[in-house]
C-alpha cells in the first residue's frame, strides 16, 4: 500500500484564511494600491502567443540581477519566496539535520525544513521580540544545516542589525543561512551586498509586497554563484510563469511607483503607531508594512468588529509569544484613515482603551 513519508504525514499544514476576503484587506501585508499603472498597461498588452509558449527566465533574471547589483550567476527567480525557501531546504537538508529559526516567524521555514526530515530547532525571541543572538549562536552545531531569519520579521516587525546576521552566517559555516528580506522596501537595510563574500549567505526578496504583485508569485533568491549552481539543478526551468516574466522589465523600470508607495507606508506606519499609543493599545515598533498589536482576550472580537466595518486584519494569537495579538497592515493615506476611524469605534465598542498591558 502506498504510504507517504513520515515527515510529510506529521507536517502542520499552513492554511491561511484566504476565503471570503471582502473589504479593505489589511490582513496579509499586501499592497493596498496594487501595481503601477504602467505595469497594468503591460499586462493588458499581452497576447495569446506569449501564453502558448513555455516561459524563458534567463534574460529577465539577468535584468533583475543588474537591478539588485549582483551577477546573474548569483540570482534565481522563483515562484514567490516560498519556492526559494523550499529550494534551499531541498538542496541542503537531509533527514536528521537541524534547521534553526527564531519564533515567532514566517511559518514556511519550519514547514519546508520539516518536510525534508530535518529537526527544527525553535529559539524563542527575547523580551519585546528582541532578537536572541546569544541563544542562536549557542544552538549552532555540526548538524545545523539551515538557519532562516526574516528581516524585518513577520509577524513582529522587528529587525536585526546586518552585522549580527553576518556573524550568524560565519558562526554556522555548514549551514545555508537565509536572510528573508520580503519587507526590504519598508526597512531599507540589507545584507545583499555580502552575497559572494560570505560563502553560505542567501537573501530572498519578493515582488508580492511593495510591488503589489502577490497574485503573480514572483520572488528572488540570491546566493554565492557556486551554491546557486547546485540550487538550479533542483529548480524547474519553468518555475516562473510567462506573465510575471513579461512584466518584470516594466516593473523594474517604474521603480518610482514602489518608492513612492513605500514612503507613504512608512509615513502612515509612524502615524498609526502614534495613534495606537493614544488609544492605549500596546504595540511593537515595526520596520515593515504592518504593526503587531496586543489586544488581549478580546482579540477575536476585535478582528470581527473590524470585519463588520469592512476592514480585514490578521489574528496572530496562535503564534509563539503572541497571545492576544492582532496584526494590522499599513497602506496608503486613504486606507490608513479608514483604519484609524474604525479603530476608534472598535476600541470604544469593546472598551479597550488603556486596558491592554505588555
Amino acid at each position: 500500500m502506498l504510504d507517504a513519508r513520515a515527515a510529510a504525514k506529521t507536517l502542520h499544514a499552513y492554511r491561511p484564511p484566504l476565503a471570503g476576503r471582502q473589504g479593505l484587506r489589511l490582513d496579509f501585508n499586501e499592497s493596498t494600491v496594487g501595481c503601477s499603472p504602467h505595469v497594468l498597461a503591460r499586462l493588458r498588452s499581452l497576447d495569446a502567443e506569449l501564453l502558448a509558449k513555455y516561459p524563458e527566465r534567463e534574460s529577465v533574471e539577468a535584468q533583475v540581477a543588474t537591478f539588485i547589483g549582483l551577477d546573474p550567476s548569483q540570482v534565481l527567480l522563483t515562484n514567490g519566496v516560498d519556492e526559494a525557501i523550499h529550494l534551499l531546504c531541498s538542496t541542503f537538508l537531509d533527514s536528521g539535520d537541524e534547521a534553526l529559526i527564531v519564533v515567532p516567524t514566517f511559518a514556511m521555514y519550519e514547514i519546508f525544513a520539516a518536510a525534508e526530515g530535518a529537526n527544527v530547532i525553535q529559539v524563542p525571541a527575547g523580551r519585546d521580540f528582541a532578537f536572541p543572538l546569544k541563544d542562536v549562536l549557542g544552538r549552532i552545531r555540526e548538524r545545523t544545516r539551515f538557519v532562516a531569519v526574516a528581516n524585518p520579521n513577520n509577524p513582529t516587525g522587528s529587525a536585526v542589525a546586518r552585522d549580527r546576521l553576518v556573524q550568524i552566517a560565519k558562526a554556522a559555516p555548514n549551514a545555508a543561512v537565509l536572510v528573508d528580506e520580503a519587507y526590504f522596501e519598508f526597512h531599507g537595510e540589507t545584507v545583499i551586498d555580502q552575497i559572494g563574500y560570505v560563502p553560505n549567505l542567501f537573501v530572498t526578496r519578493t515582488f508580492s509586497k511593495a510591488y503589489g504583485l502577490a497574485g503573480l508569485r514572483c520572488g528572488i533568491l540570491a546566493g554565492p554563484a557556486e551554491q546557486m549552481c547546485t540550487v538550479r539543478r533542483i529548480a524547474s526551468p519553468y518555475n516562473v510563469n510567462a506573465v510575471a516574466l513579461a512584466i518584470l522589465p516594466e516593473v523594474l523600470s517604474d521603480h518610482d511607483h514602489v518608492e513612492q508607495y513605500a514612503a507613504e507606508v512608512r509615513r502612515n506606519r509612524d502615524l498609526l503607531q502614534h495613534e495606537l499609543g493614544n488609544l492605549g493599545l500596546h504595540h511593537w515598533p515595526s520596520h515593515a508594512n504592518f504593526i503587531l498589536v496586543r489586544i488581549g482576550e478580546a482579540h477575536a472580537k476585535f478582528v470581527e468588529a473590524l470585519r463588520t466595518r469592512g476592514i480585514l486584519v490578521r489574528d496572530r494569537d496562535s503564534d509563539p509569544g503572541c497571545a492576544g495579538c492582532v496584526r494590522l497592515t499599513v497602506g496608503s493615506d486613504h486606507h490608513t484613515q479608514a483604519l484609524l476611524a474604525a479603530l476608534h469605534e472598535v476600541v470604544e465598542q469593546l472598551d479597550l482603551r488603556g486596558e491592554v498591558k505588555a
